[in-house]
Order: structure tokens, then C-alpha cells, then sequence
């Protein structure tokens, strides 16, 4: 059962289109796989469609609607692809990289830590992390926001547990610690706007090279 979800903020900025393709990405993770998160999404799209139904008419040449349908009838239209299956990376994520988990290729931040980053067309970082059961992630802040989306195992931070479709929004203000829980290893989706802000010396100097 999902227990941690998304802000009220972020899912009217993502019915809005007004996210960044990474936070785009974590957050239509989420809400495949949480009932009440995309419930949610989309009566804030219900929302948006009134107000648009509700607005002034543009004016339009005579011609526009002829045009458009005969736009649509040229068109080269594909034939629709079956949505793709994983155990582990959810549909909107699976489609993304073009296949599950065989198709990621890691590489390795020390430690037994895997991460995997995400092509996006904008400053925000996605990436997929491999995180070993048991195994803290260093000590760090936030230079903005981090939102971070359980795909496999479960993390834990301070007295809050994080599984499968828990998602964790981290802000400037959260200094923190998680750990893998020990019972299986942990796969995340985790995108930051900005760099983290690491407490030790070690995890600071790997920092350039790893981009996060």
C-alpha cells in the first residue's frame, strides 16, 4: 500500500504541463502505480478542460477546420505500439528507456551503488539508482528539490519507510541519510533540479564525476 505521495503543487503543475521533462517522468511514475495520486492528476485535468470550455472563442479564418481535417488526412499516422510490460520499471518509465531493466546500463558511483542517467531536454537530472540492500546513501542536502520514486525493495529515512510507488520529496530544507532496506536491494527513480549537497569529504570529491 502506497503511504507517501505526491504534493498537491506538483500534480496541478504536471496537469498543467508545467514540469520539467525529468519531474514529468517521475511524477507519471508515480501515478501508475498510486490510485489516489492519479485520481487526483486527473481531476485537475477535468479542472483545466472547464476553464479552457469556459474562455472567450478565437477568431479563426473560414478555412481553418478544412484545413485541419485535411491535415489529419494526410497525415502518416503509425499504428499504436502495445504499452510495454516490466516487473519493475512501470509503463511510462519502461517506454522511456525502451524496454526493463536488461535494456539500463548502469554504472558504478562505489560502494555497490549503481546509477543510470536519463536523457532530458532540460537542467533537471534523472537517473536510476541500484542501491544494495542494507547500504546507506551519504549523508547530504539539497540545493533544490529531489523527488525520488521506489521502483523495487523499499529505503528507509529517519522514521519513515519508502517501498514500491512511495515517492519521497525532498526540498532544500531535508538533510538525510537513506538506507536500503535489508531485506532486497533497492531501485529508485530520483531526479534533482540541482546538486546535492554531500556532508563528507569522499562523497564530495566523487562528485564531478559522478553529476549528481
Amino acid at each position: 500500500m502506497i503511504k507517501h505521495h505526491l504534493t498537491e503543487d506538483l500534480l496541478m503543475a504536471y496537469s498543467a504541463g508545467a514540469l520539467s521533462e525529468a519531474f514529468s517522468l517521475a511524477v507519471a511514475t508515480h501515478i501508475s502505480l498510486c490510485d489516489e495520486c492519479r485520481a487526483a492528476a486527473e481531476s485537475y485535468d477535468a479542472v483545466g478542460g472547464a476553464v479552457m470550455v469556459s474562455t472567450d472563442a478565437a477568431p479563426v479564418s473560414d478555412s481553418c477546420l478544412s484545413n485541419t481535417l485535411a491535415a489529419i488526412r494526410d497525415a502518416d499516422v503509425e499504428a499504436p505500439t502495445p504499452r510495454m510490460k516490466d516487473a519493475v520499471l512501470p509503463s511510462p518509465l519502461a517506454e522511456y528507456v525502451g524496454g526493463g531493466l536488461d535494456k539500463i546500463k548502469w554504472k558504478s558511483a562505489g560502494m555497490g551503488v549503481k546509477q543510470a542517467v536519463l536523457a532530458t531536454n532540460d537542467d533537471a537530472v534523472a537517473r536510476l539508482l541500484y542501491i544494495p540492500a542494507g547500504t546507506a546513501v551519504p549523508d547530504h542536502g539539497h540545493g533544490g528539490l529531489e523527488l525520488t520514486c521506489v521502483l523495487q525493495g523499499a529505503f528507509r529515512d529517519e522514521d519513515m519507510r519508502f517501498a514500491r510507488g512511495d515517492i519521497e520529496v525532498a526540498t532544500e530544507e531535508v538533510d538525510h541519510t537513506p538506507i536500503a532496506d535489508i531485506s532486497e536491494d533497492c531501485i529508485c527513480l530520483a531526479v534533482t533540479d540541482a546538486p546535492l549537497k554531500f556532508k563528507g569529504w569522499l562523497p564530495r570529491l566523487a562528485q564531478p564525476f559522478l553529476g549528481i
